[in-house]
């Protein structure tokens, strides 16, 4: 397990669960949840998959901005798809796909090396690997 300093802090408060509301401390998120119409509930509000999403796209983009050297990311684009459904172990599981367009990369293989080399050093991608299936390309 890695260790770190911890610097910050999030802090989100839920009542409900899945058809609840959900805040932070600080206030800056503050809405109520249901679950998606196309896995019972109905639907007309953000879900947890959406905010993993939403996460996950934001993180990815800083750790490539972070990590692009010398490559513009101006009209890049990090689309993350969460998915979720049974598990071949049981239960509910999730599964990632990462799609990232970078225009003004030299080739289609140096994108797919930023990309790469972004998802090796992504928070969330090391918070879930292992653990769930993440695919990620350059498109």
């Amino acid at each position: 397990m890695e260790k770190i300093n911890i610097s910050y802090t999030a802090t989100a408060i839920n009542t409900g669960g899945r058809r609840g509301h959900v805040r932070t401390d600080d206030g800056m998120l503050d809405f109520d949840v249901a679950m998606p119409k196309e896995i019972g509930g109905p639907g007309g509000k953000t879900n947890p998959e959406q905010l993993f999403a939403a996460g996950y796209a934001t993180c990815f983009g800083g750790t490539l901005a972070a990590i692009a050297k010398g490559v513009s990311l101006m009209d890049s684009e990090i689309t993350v798809k969460v998915h979720t459904g049974e598990s071949d172990k049981g239960g509910y599981a999730l599964a990632v796909d990462i799609a990232v367009s970078i225009p003004k990369a030299s080739s289609k293989s140096e994108a797919q090396e930023l990309v790469e080399a972004a998802h090796a050093q992504c928070m969330y991608s090391k918070a879930v690997k292992g653990n769930i299936e993440v695919r990620v390309q350059a498109v």
